[in-house]
């Protein structure tokens, strides 16, 4: 993150004797990142964070490589993989390689469980439904179109308001979700040319420490696999913390889109940046304003990326038959670009009324079964001529 937050009760130095009222040390916990040499937090817990009863392995399973799957082009109706789980549990993997792994989820399942990915950062996109998210530093307000951003190892719950319609998009990170560099001064403050600044991330709120002690169960997630901790005290028992990694939220709508005389690349529409991938989105915006100008995107091939995008809201100016909750994956070495009709059509236009997430990594991706059940089969056939 690019700025320190203070919550609660801390003492005047790290690593110091730092006593409850009855003389009894608080335990403080270092939460950091690349072995001690980059971003961290310093948690104080009423109880030693390590205590726990037992630890069991747990099947929870999100869909298996598809072996064969052709390269080509891909447009998938990921509502049709839906089913019946919590946060974590509902998920459905679709794209997966070494640094990234992308899922969607309807939740229809409310848990008392605690959870933790272990070993990587969580981008979740709140498609659908309002809520919280409580860990361990406090309570995030949670609203449709958020980006939540959650450092590995931290300890979370999600809930929502309603399980009516909760629909989300999860990216996974092998590597640390970042604000882009360029975005930020030699001091880590966003420049003004950002696309967002600071006053649009929301952090958490520390809440008075759950001091419980009994049996609480967590879920933690390693790679693809899972196990139970039992937790001998409940888990949200700080009494301060401090540090730059922490869960936040920003609001797609926050983003303020870079407007170019002629059309801008992808790339403009940077968001966060992970090893060997970047996250986008598309927002409304103005179209280019030179007088021939092409708001649709020229013909192109991603000879060094793969191309995911999340389509959230609006009218697709380059893509027909697309609607909220469907995903388009166009795959390195195969040209794509706008159907026919879609390039004269946007000439003149003057704006575009959109949002989509969009993926690019630069190692190839892998499928999973849950594309082959949920694509549409002609797609490839889409930019024929009537």
């Amino acid at each position: 993150m690019p700025f320190y937050v203070m919550q609660g009760q801390v003492p005047s130095k790290r690593h110091i004797a730092f006593e409850k009222p009855n003389g009894e040390l608080y335990r403080e916990e270092l939460f950091s990142t690349h072995g001690f040499a980059n971003i961290y937090s310093n948690k104080y817990h009423h109880n030693m964070p390590t205590k726990a009863l037992d630890v069991s392995a747990l099947s929870v399973t999100h869909g298996e490589h598809w072996q064969d799957s052709l390269i080509q082009n891909y447009k998938l109706d990921s509502r049709k993989a839906d089913r019946d789980g919590n946060f974590f549990t509902a998920r459905n993997k679709l794209f997966f390689n070494n640094d990234v792994a992308m899922y969607t989820a309807r939740v229809t399942e409310d848990t008392k469980c605690f959870y933790r990915n272990a070993y990587a950062d969580e981008v979740i996109f709140v498609h659908e439904g309002s809520g919280k998210l409580y860990s361990e530093y406090g309570v995030l307000e949670v609203n449709r179109w958020d980006y939540l951003v959650i450092p590995r190892g931290t300890t979370y719950q999600l809930r929502f308001d309603s399980l009516d319609n909760v629909r989300l998009f999860v990216i996974e990170a092998f590597s640390m979700v970042e604000v882009p560099k360029h975005f930020r001064n030699e001091y880590g403050q966003l420049l003004e040319s950002a696309p967002y600044c600071e006053r649009d991330i929301r952090v958490p709120q520390l809440q008075p420490a759950i001091v419980e002690k009994g049996h609480f169960p967590l879920i933690s997630k390693f790679g693809d696999r899972y196990q139970q901790l039992m937790l001998q005290w409940h888990p949200f028992d700080l009494v301060g913390w401090d540090g730059c990694v922490y869960p936040w939220a920003f609001n797609i709508q926050e983003y303020a889109p870079k407007v170019g005389k002629i059309h801008l690349p992808p790339s403009d529409h940077l968001l966060f940046t992970a090893h060997n991938f970047v996250i986008c989105n598309f927002v409304p915006r103005l179209y280019d304003f030179h007088p021939q100008a092409i708001p649709a995107p020229y013909y192109h091939s991603n000879i060094d990326s793969d191309e995911v995008l999340y389509y959230v809201d609006g009218d697709f100016m380059s893509r027909k038959g697309i609607e909220a909750g469907y995903l388009t994956l166009h795959q390195k070495g195969v040209p794509h670009g706008p159907q026919p009709g879609k390039t004269e059509a946007s000439i003149g236009k003057k704006e575009t009324y959109e949002y989509a997430v969009m993926v690019d990594t630069f190692a190839p991706l892998k499928l999973t079964d849950n594309v082959k059940q949920t694509m549409s089969d002609d797609y490839n056939r889409s930019w024929l001529e009537d």
